[in-house]
């Protein structure tokens, strides 16, 4: 590990995001398979449509557990907008569709990252109840099951598609930023690019960790 590079992210974190990122696409890949019939062959690369629906349905479990550790340990810093520094950020959309000569500075997760965010935990909650119904049809009134189909594809849709937004701004539209789920260390030069303010703050309280530097120490 290269000397100088910030800790952005810890073991456990980076757990939570990948165990909840996997699941969530196998979920979407199998329910395609199921959704469509173009997409059946999904199911015959898994041994039939049955067994693609027992994958689809006990990963689902695991996206459960995913999504409560992510919504827990998350909410405070990326569920909760903070104005008006959030709304600038938003005006402008933060720099990324236009030029913007300075971006306002945000905390440790951007506005978009926000959505991102409570999409994926409102969306997901919705794919939990809405899955599990389905998944037990017979214990519910028919009216009630009818209507979880719909609500279950939209999920679907606005989870496809801020996982693909998310992928993109993750990896090539905003470089340096991968790392920090990889092995959870940056460079400083991305933070002060990115989350100035949060880099300030950690700074502050001396609860930045460097690599090969004793942690809290300062600097100018």
């Amino acid at each position: 590990m290269k000397k100088g590079l910030i800790k952005a992210t810890d073991a456990f974190e980076r757990i939570v995001h990948w165990s909840l990122a996997v699941s969530c696409l196998i979920l979407c890949i199998t329910g395609l398979g199921m959704m469509f019939q173009s997409f059946n062959f999904i199911g015959t690369l898994m041994g039939g449509l049955k067994s693609l629906k027992y994958v689809h349905n006990f990963t689902g479990l695991f996206f459960i557990l995913a999504l409560i550790f992510t919504i827990r340990m998350w909410w405070r810093e990326a569920g909760i907008f903070s104005m008006p520094e959030d709304l600038e950020w938003m005006m402008c959309a933060g720099g990324y569709l236009w030029h913007v000569d300075k971006v306002p500075e945000v905390g440790k997760y951007n506005p978009g990252q926000k959505a991102f965010f409570l999409a994926v935990a409102f969306f997901g909650v919705i794919m939990v109840i809405t899955g599990l119904i389905m998944w037990f049809p017979f214990s519910f009134p028919v009216g009630l099951v009818r209507w979880m189909y719909p609500l279950h594809a939209l999920g679907f849709v606005v989870i496809f598609a801020f996982f693909f937004v998310h992928l993109y701004l993750g990896t090539i539209g905003s470089p340096g930023s991968l790392p920090a789920m990889l092995h959870g260390w940056v460079t400083r030069a991305w933070l002060v690019k990115q989350h100035p303010k949060w880099l300030r703050e950690m700074e502050e309280a001396g609860m930045l960790e460097v690599y090969g530097e004793e942690r809290g120490t300062k600097h100018v």
